[in-house]
């Protein structure tokens, strides 16, 4: 028997890369799989490949960035296997550029898909969820959410994701359902673009390596689990930390600009925080760190 066997399963942008890695292990731990990809041929490939090792798959062409179009995608799992147990919100958009140069319209396009496409399918999958007595959300962020270099419009993205799973999890543990964010770190080609730069990923760096964690998380075994933000590189695993307030504290009943300058060049300097993703690692790590390896 496989972890997933008799659920039904959503993965959005699983058309190639993460996305059909993911949606490969699903079916392989007995899952039913929605492979949906805007790419329609991209997802009939990975539907066809799942069907001829005996799974079931169906594929959708649906855009997550429109909300009737989002409705279709869950409809269709609810339609074609009976219900939705699991989703992963995966499909997503990157580029990168200095922010000076962003363009208005490239801009809107990566935060509909990789925003509003995860509020619209999530929105959607949630009540055919509640429904059916629950069920898990995986929504994919990523450490750039912490600050890269030319990313600022994709790392904006994948911070509102992991914002939104914290406020969705809280909204929803009354009703069974699971929310958490996963933050991969794989080698796919929305980050390297060419084959030959695929063919030299590193074998802990594939795509493959990540699903583990994605189907624990659909499972029942993950149960309890919820609100979390987990990070996996293929070799390390950890729980990403939450925003919190940070001590020291200072009060003061009438703060003007003199206080509050006192106050950053006195007992608040010793605790500004490093920004950016880079900044917080090691410095040996820091050369290592390429922004487009961060999913």
């Amino acid at each position: 028997m496989g972890i997933l066997d008799g659920k039904a399963v959503v993965i959005t942008g699983a058309g190639r890369g993460l996305g059909e890695a993911y949606a490969m292990h699903a079916a392989l731990a007995g899952a039913s799989v929605v492979v949906n990809d805007n790419d329609g041929d991209l997802a009939e490939r990975v539907a066809e490949h799942i069907r001829g090792y005996g799974g079931r798959a169906v594929a959708s062409n649906h855009t997550v960035a429109d909300p009737s179009e989002a409705a279709k995608i869950v409809d269709l799992c609810v339609d074609e296997f009976g219900r939705v147990d699991g989703l992963v919100n995966n499909a997503g958009l990157n580029y990168e550029t200095a922010p000076w140069e962003d363009d208005p319209e490239t801009i809107k396009h990566v935060v509909e898909v990789n925003v509003l496409g995860v509020i619209y399918v999530g929105i959607a999958a949630m009540r055919a969820m509640r429904s059916s007595g629950g069920g898990s959300i995986i929504n994919i962020s990523s450490g750039a959410s912490f600050g890269q270099r030319k990313l600022a419009t994709y790392s904006a993205t994948k911070g509102a994701v992991a914002s939104l799973s914290y406020s969705w999890a809280l909204d929803l543990e009354s009703e069974g359902i699971r929310v958490n964010a996963v933050c991969p770190v794989a080698h796919t080609r929305m980050v390297w673009k060419s084959e030959r730069s695929l063919r030299a990923i590193p074998a802990d760096r594939t795509p493959g390596k990540v699903a583990p964690l994605v189907l624990f998380l659909l499972s029942d075994r993950s149960e309890g689990i919820t609100g979390q933000v987990v990070r996996c590189n293929g070799r390390q695993l950890h729980i990403v930390g939450q925003p919190y307030f940070k001590q020291p504290i200072l009060e003061s009943d009438n703060w003007d600009t003199a206080s509050v300058e006192r106050a950053f060049t006195g007992v608040l300097q010793a605790h500004l925080e490093p920004y950016g993703l880079e900044k917080r690692m090691p410095p040996r790590l820091r050369a290592l760190v390429e922004p487009s390896q961060t999913a």
